[in-house]
């Protein structure tokens, strides 16, 4: 079986493992299951949950699109008359309460081919991240130990490379502020001295399998916190920006709406509640301060 064969297959596998065990910790919401075709070759099986007890919005999705690269694709790898075959599972969870935060992740593999049907590039992508609204350092921690522990079983220079490269990635440039408290991003891991296209599958599907445990037990934790309308405030604000980073800088956005992916599928990231209050600034000394002064300055978690 080739590589992109056993990833389809492997992403298939790990959504049925993500929902049913999101469905387990909800209690009440189940996962919406939508087929869908693409014109151009390809299509996906899109899940989203909403209206829980836990997750007030989510979605876990795999796609394979292939087909003829377009234009404006080829000019950004810059090549020409390409082929490509793309297929990933991507997930971002909203939870309820506030206290309990957003997470997002996605794993995902990338052919390029000539006229001819020939391989002429290939690499892996992915990475999971955290999104808090209310900063428990120990969540944090608990989730890049996670990372961590996976990246390490392959090499222990990926955690502290691709946490660096998360804090760059998901930067609100316009914000001066990261989306949230990073974890993981890599893209274009390609064959090299150090690594076949074999031991990059054995990697990304590790950190694919990290996920229920490096978020879970976050959730578990603090899903029964009592909050009132003033952190729903802040967390529909704070929502506002994980909207603005999707829509202005995010490439999955982008790579979706540039191949003509299915739209439902693309924006199920966004989150149901939101606002945008003009020029609003968090009290002095609040939680909700201390929360912004981290996201200003990304630390070491681990």
């Amino acid at each position: 079986m080739t590589i992109k064969d056993r990833f389809y297959e492997y992403i298939q596998n790990l959504q049925d493992t993500i929902t049913s065990k999101l469905e387990e910790v909800d209690g009440k919401a189940t996962f919406k299951q939508d087929l869908w075709h693409r014109p151009e070759g390809g299509g996906g099986r899109t899940r989203v949950i909403e209206n829980g007890n836990v997750f007030e919005k989510g979605g876990v999705n795999i796609s394979v699109v292939h087909g003829d690269l377009p234009q404006s694709m080829q000019q950004y790898f810059g090549v020409e008359n390409a082929d490509f075959y793309a297929c990933g599972l991507s997930l971002v969870i909203h939870p309820k309460n506030p206290f309990v935060p957003t997470v997002h992740a996605n794993w995902r593999y990338f052919e390029m081919y000539d006229k001819q049907g020939n391989i002429v590039d290939q690499w892996f992508g992915g990475g999971q991240d955290l999104t808090p609204y209310y900063l428990f350092e120990e969540d944090a921690q608990h989730f890049h130990s996670i990372c961590k522990i996976a990246c390490d079983k392959h090499h222990t220079a990926f955690y502290p490379q691709y946490k660096k490269r998360c804090d760059e990635y998901f930067w609100n440039a316009h914000r001066n502020e990261a989306r949230g408290v990073g974890g993981l991003f890599f893209d274009y891991c390609k064959a090299n001295d150090n690594m076949d296209m074999e031991a990059w599958y054995n990697f990304v599907t590790e950190v694919g399998d990290s996920f229920l445990d490096a978020y879970i037990p976050i959730v578990l934790k603090r899903k029964g916190a009592p909050y009132g309308q003033k952190h729903r405030d802040w967390q529909e604000i704070r929502r506002g920006r994980y909207v603005e980073f999707n829509l202005v800088h995010d490439k999955g956005t982008l790579f979706g709406l540039r191949t003509n992916g299915r739209i439902e599928s693309i924006l199920m990231s966004l989150p149901p509640h939101v606002q945008w209050r003009y020029d609003h600034q968090p009290e002095k000394g609040s939680e909700e301060e201390k929360l912004v002064k981290v996201l200003q300055h990304p630390r070491e978690w681990v």
